[in-house]
């Protein structure tokens, strides 16, 4: 009797378990039929589970999106820092080059215009010269005297005439191997033996005008001009320039401008007052002049 009892429950149980599977397959069909079937509107688990997921996947784009912004913008900025840099150096080599540039066109010019002297004065005397950097100006009042970077191996020679563009600077009284010293007009002195006086004429008027620069004045900053004959023709603001007499300056060098003529001093002659020509408060360059072939001085 037991066991019949059983038997009667587990079939109830079974056909139990059989209603129950089949409702939730009925329900299952029916919610895939409800779900795939055209709605206009979605059901509120549905809408929940989307929000949801919208919600999260919000919350971690932004700060995903931060982080990305900020290495794109890191990259761009050492982009920037890169480029500026580079800008800056470019900027920096455009200057030095310009002012290079300037310093060179500028140098051009300048030594041009001395070498269009030089040619001028070849085409006149056949004279050669040779450029030389002025290295040190002596402010020994006793010994003052000019250097240069030529000596010896340059062809240089004692009482070889040095000038600039503008006019006669002086002559070579030393040579070592590279470098000379450079006595200066403005020591002439007609009491000093270590001076020489420079044989002179009027440019334009060498037939016809003659003189002696024998000494300069530090108190006016002038040359004096003596022996002048009273029929000579010079007057204030002629040039004057060597005469080639002598054995000393060859001719042809500018000496100055005439500023005065005046009686000397036994009234027999005249004696003229002389605006030295070259620049001696700024000398930087210089022409020693070379006389062709033999380099010595004509007469």
């Amino acid at each position: 009797m037991e066991w019949a009892g059983e038997e009667k429950l587990f079939n109830w149980m079974r056909n139990k378990r059989m209603f129950v599977l089949m409702i939730v397959f009925i329900l299952f069909v029916a919610v895939m039929g409800f779900s795939i079937g055209d709605r206009k509107k979605l059901t509120w688990p549905e809408n929940f589970s989307l929000d949801s997921t919208a919600f999260l996947q919000e919350w971690m784009y932004r700060p995903a999106g931060y982080v990305a912004e900020l290495f794109k913008d890191l990259s761009n900025l050492h982009a920037i820092y890169k480029e500026n840099e580079e800008l800056r150096i470019a900027a920096a080599a455009y200057a030095r080059d310009s002012i290079k540039y300037n310093f060179v066109e500028a140098k051009n010019k300048e030594l041009q215009e001395m070498l269009n002297f030089t040619e001028r004065q070849k085409q006149l005397y056949n004279y050669k010269y040779l450029i030389a950097q002025v290295v040190a100006v002596g402010n020994d009042p006793y010994s003052e005297t000019i250097r240069i970077n030529l000596g010896s191996k340059d062809g240089i020679k004692i009482n070889m005439v040095v000038v600039t563009d503008k006019g006669l600077v002086g002559l070579v009284n030393r040579v070592d191997p590279f470098f000379s010293s450079v006595m200066p007009i403005t020591k002439l002195s007609e009491t000093s033996p270590d001076t020489k006086a420079i044989a002179a004429t009027v440019l334009g008027k060498e037939k016809d005008s003659f003189g002696i620069v024998d000494n300069y004045h530090s108190d006016t900053g002038k040359l004096s001009m003596s022996k002048i004959s009273e029929h000579d023709p010079l007057t204030k603001g002629d040039t004057i320039i060597t005469s080639g007499q002598g054995n000393v300056f060859p001719r042809g060098m500018v000496i100055g401008t005439v500023d005065s003529s005046q009686v000397g001093d036994f009234g027999l002659t005249y004696t003229a007052t002389i605006t030295p020509a070259a620049d001696f408060d700024h000398l930087t360059e210089v022409f020693v002049v070379q006389l062709p072939e033999t380099g010595e001085n004509a007469e």
